[in-house]
């Protein structure tokens, strides 16, 4: 077992581990006691989390002012990878315009980072992610890993990996439909199986200007904008993009109604330039956090 920890002062802007794998912007991260989505900061935490990747467990806890790790390699730099830990936060909220929701949120949530997730998980994350809350798409890609992933043995146990597009594609479409998939049960196998075949993969989309990022996404079955737009912010590093989901669609009615522009791409211009622009996608986390919670 490798063993570590990171300073929390060290990072510019601070982290809050359970804000960033507990607010709905990634899948992989697991609680070990089984808390996931259940507590608040209070009780939370110092949970220990884990991600399987690459065949490599690693479990993070914050405490003291560290965040700890334990893991089946040398963890620093999957963790500066996969938390963005190399995200100077300071320099992004201060670019941010005045906006007194998102300084609010900003307060509650400091050092909440946006994820850097594999592409495959996040992808069938948000395909699933249609008319469900967190915890429903969280119990699915937890099943999903449990019934056709690796199995990984650390620290006497068993964890398990996300499947690989080669090992969705395989599964039968009543299998999924068996963990609760429904209908998006044949657009994950179809997107599984165009990533397995090489027919479409994240190298198509990824570097291409934003919007043209956006529709490319769109080859894979089951993505539309607001799917595109969480696979680009969560997976892909295109910090500007801001999904529209129920509670940013909320937000503008509320608060920003002049950004409803009447149709998906020009409302989402409008939020991006009302959020600043070139880091929007942090904005529109923290919100959408802070009006779920």
């Amino acid at each position: 077992m490798e063993t570590g920890s990171i300073p929390v002062e060290d990072l510019p802007g601070g982290f809050d581990l359970q804000s960033t794998v507990e607010s709905g912007q990634s899948y992989l991260w697991r609680r070990e006691d089984g808390r996931m989505y259940e507590t608040t900061h209070a009780y939370g935490g110092s949970a220990w989390y884990y991600a399987v990747t690459d065949c490599e467990v690693v479990r993070a806890r914050q405490r003291d002012g560290l965040l700890e790790w334990e893991s089946t390699t040398d963890a620093e730099s999957l963790l500066v990878s996969l938390l963005r830990l190399d995200d100077d936060l300071d320099a992004i909220l201060d670019a941010t315009p005045e906006d007194s929701l998102v300084e609010t949120a900003y307060d509650e949530y400091r050092g909440m980072r946006i994820v850097r997730d594999p592409f495959f998980p996040c992808l069938v994350s948000f395909i699933c992610s249609a008319q469900m809350r967190v915890r429903r798409i969280y119990d699915m890609q937890t099943a999903l890993a449990r019934r056709f992933g690796e199995s990984v043995e650390f620290d006497g146990k068993t964890y398990h990996e996300f499947p690989t597009p080669t090992q969705l594609a395989a599964a039968d479409e009543s299998d999924l439909r068996a963990l609760k998939l429904g209908y998006r049960a044949p657009y994950v196998r179809k997107s599984a199986e165009l990533l397995a075949s090489g027919e479409v993969t994240a190298e198509d989309v990824r570097g291409l200007p934003y919007e043209d990022a956006r529709d490319a996404m769109q080859a894979f079955v089951g993505v539309g904008d607001k799917v595109a737009d969480c696979v680009l912010l969560f997976a892909l590093g295109y910090l500007e993009a801001v999904p529209l989901d129920t509670w940013i669609q909320s937000a503008i009615e509320e608060h920003y109604p002049h950004c409803d522009r009447g149709s998906y791409r020009d409302t989402s211009r409008a939020i991006r330039e009302q959020f600043g622009g070139e880091y929007a996608g942090y904005a529109q986390t923290y919100v959408f956090h802070y009006l779920r919670s």
